[in-house]
């Protein structure tokens, strides 16, 4: 699917949701979900696209593997709090999308201390 496709589901399944939330505001939310689940699973196909194009560059740079391993975590822990987030401010629940947010960053920056740890002991090697 292209971003022209993607994005008529996404603005088509948003009205429908917006008219259903008038009647029947848990069917909406089952169908935010549904639509949300739809447009991850064709943004994963690109996603494998850049991995790949990742471990050629680190491959071409002599680079392991371990150094874009915190990268992939960080930013998929940013994706999945930042939906998790949007589906509990959906449901009503800004609070506990606050707390969300919240946790999710101190997890990115827990994930990303390995690649900082590897950025200091290349500096160390360096001096």
């Amino acid at each position: 699917m292209d971003i022209l496709q993607l994005s008529a589901l996404a603005v088509t399944s948003a009205l429908c949701a917006l008219t259903l939330r008038k009647y029947v505001p848990q069917l909406a939310l089952v169908l935010t979900l549904a639509a949300g689940v739809l447009l991850l699973g064709q943004a994963l196909g690109a996603v494998e696209g850049v991995k790949g194009l990742s471990s050629a560059l680190l491959r071409a740079a002599g680079l392991s593997s371990q150094v874009w391993k915190p990268v992939w975590k960080t930013v998929g822990i940013g994706i999945l709090t930042k939906l998790s987030a949007a589906v509990c401010r959906d449901a009503g629940e800004g609070g506990v999308a606050a707390f969300l947010e919240t946790a999710g960053a101190a997890l990115a920056l827990v994930a990303a201390l390995p690649l900082v740890e590897l950025v200091f002991d290349a500096l160390g090697a360096l001096l």
